[in-house]
């Protein structure tokens, strides 16, 4: 098999670390890593397949003879190489969010819309982790019916927000256990106990950018032009993994049961539904793995032509490492 040479854009990061773990479980054609970051991490080694690996810096120099860059870098940092990486001829697997809306650029989560990946000119995105989460579960259902209209609220772990948020989290705990105060950092007000219903900031007419996501990013995927999403994202007190309640609307009815049977046969999907037996999809059990849990699928009682069902997924993983990774393997298929 050909032997790639990939490189990894933040490398030292919680996603580029989980990318390079990636890349080792699934066994990609890895003929030479090349992990880059910023110039005080550069000359510092990590260990790829038993051997250590020298970090680089990132330089426009840095691409050359390089065949894809799994990006996990910042919006800015990801603007200003992308044209270098793209005239060094090799392609961009990005994970910010700089180029998801650019008509120029695929959108892809390879269990929904893999053949958008023919089309790319250097440059394809990763989609939001909540977004390629939230499609991942629905998308079976486009084959019994178009999805027009979603409702969604997020619940979204402290580690969605880097490396810091699990750490704070932990520090507010043992220091409210020994009755002293918190001094949120990471996020805006404490998040031991305590609930979040902010992600980002205000964008449009008082939904914030992480809410917007799921509407734009979502109709781009799944090539639905016309969907509507209203959304409420949450930050809330659970380490890793993002759940996500979704009500859909059709036009026609769908049943429970069409629904289960599309779903458990979906690419990525593990049908977790049980209600009886307390079987559901649940943070810890998703965590750390690639599948999206889906359950509680059930009629949406405001609308006839409605269902309701609730998934979590690992958003570390499949909500970012693994899906760009995913991509990749689309590259080298082709």
């Amino acid at each position: 098999m050909k032997q790639y040479t990939v490189a990894v854009l933040g490398a030292t990061g919680a996603v580029g670390q989980e990318m390079i773990k990636i890349l080792q479980e699934r066994d990609f054609p890895v003929g030479k890593l090349i992990p880059l970051a910023s110039a005080r991490s550069a000359g510092k080694t990590l260990t790829f397949r038993g051997e250590e690996v020298a970090i680089r810096e990132a330089g426009d120099e840095a691409f050359q003879g390089v065949d894809i860059v799994l990006g996990a870098a910042e919006n800015d940092i990801a603007q200003r190489f992308a044209p270098a990486i793209v005239k060094a001829g090799a392609v961009f697997v990005d994970n910010s969010s700089a180029f998801r809306l650019d008509p120029k650029v695929p959108l892809v989560v390879p269990e929904v819309n893999p053949e958008d990946v023919s089309w790319h000119q250097g440059i394809i995105a990763n989609p939001n982790c909540s977004t390629i989460i939230a499609v991942t579960a629905v998308n079976a259902l486009n084959s019994i019916a178009p999805i027009r209209a979603m409702t969604a609220s997020t619940y979204q772990a402290v580690s969605g927000a880097g490396a810091g948020g699990p750490v704070e989290l932990m520090n507010q705990v043992e220091a409210l256990s020994r009755g002293e105060r918190c001094q949120p950092k990471v996020f805006s007000h404490q998040i031991a106990y305590n609930l979040i219903p902010q992600i980002g900031g205000e964008q449009l007419e008082g939904y914030t950018s992480e809410e917007m996501k799921m509407q734009n990013e979502g109709r781009k995927i799944m090539h639905l032009p016309q969907l509507k999403v209203s959304c409420t994202c949450v930050r809330v007190p659970v380490v890793r993994s993002h759940s996500i309640s979704i009500s859909c609307r059709f036009d026609v009815s769908v049943t429970v049961e069409q629904a289960r049977e599309v779903i458990a046969k979906a690419p990525g999907c593990k049908l977790v539904d049980d209600l009886k037996n307390q079987r559901y999809p649940m943070p810890l059990d998703t965590s750390d793995q690639d599948l999206v849990f889906v359950g509680r699928i059930r009629p949406d009682l405001t609308d006839e032509n409605g269902l309701c069902l609730w998934c979590c997924g690992d958003q570390v993983r499949k909500g970012a490492a693994t899906n760009a990774i995913q991509i990749a393997e689309l590259l080298v298929k082709e």
